[in-house]
């Protein structure tokens, strides 16, 4: 099993930290689709009990991230093409409303920041580290509208389905149009027109998601 583990005997909070450590661990495709989270492995390796780890478990069961079944216990859940679409479809939703919402109040050192991110996604060779690019780049602009809650619901929505996409970007011409289409989104946020921005951004992410599935479709046969 492949963690960043660490002692947590003095931790303020194991549980967060080991909820933390687990939760990039499958988003980063390093624990793989129905791989078994054994409790008392995951204590030994972090030196706590396993209350805390339980506690953890739990807390990623209800973000989707693991399901417990019968005789296994808790392991990886995977999603069907089905439950992608649906994912996709619903990120469209959320995620052009919040750009929508934040271009008002996009600010020159905000702009900058997204700038920043857009051009390290470009420049970046390293397939591991795309999807966390990726999410500074969107996140840098989207905290501008305010919406806390709905980046909560963004965030998880983006910790389902994570992996998937990393391996769609990885080995497929997925990387070259995002680069593109973010560029076209943060040059209608720099000319502060919030409803392309919301256009690009939903066509943007229905675009993804469509490439994505047609992709799984051919890898699962």
């Amino acid at each position: 099993m492949k963690l960043d583990a660490v002692d947590v005997r003095q931790a303020a909070s194991a549980a967060d930290i080991v909820y933390e450590a687990l939760r990039k661990a499958i988003i980063e495709g390093d624990l793989a689709e129905g791989e078994n989270l054994r409790q008392d492995h995951i204590a030994q390796m972090f030196n706590t009990s396993r209350i805390p780890v339980r506690e953890a478990l739990s807390r990623l069961e209800q973000h989707g991230l693991i399901t417990t079944e019968r005789y296994k216990g808790a392991v990886v859940a995977g999603l069907s093409i089905e439950e992608i679409e649906e994912i996709f479809e619903f990120r469209a939703l959320i995620e052009a409303e919040v750009i929508r919402l934040a271009v008002p109040s996009l600010d020159r050192r905000t702009l900058d920041l997204a700038r920043q991110h857009c051009e390290e996604f470009e420049q970046e060779e390293n397939s591991d580290r795309w999807g966390e690019i990726n999410r500074n780049f969107h996140y840098s602009l989207y905290e501008a509208a305010r919406r806390p809650y709905y980046l909560q619901i963004v965030r998880a929505s983006l910790d389902r389905i994570d992996r998937y996409l990393r391996a769609q970007l990885t080995l497929t011409s997925g990387v070259a149009r995002a680069r593109r289409e973010h560029k076209a989104i943060l040059d209608a946020c720099v000319a502060r027109d919030a409803e392309r921005a919301s256009a690009l951004t939903r066509d943007h992410i229905l675009d993804a998601g469509r490439s994505l599935t047609v992709f799984l479709r051919e890898q699962r046969g």
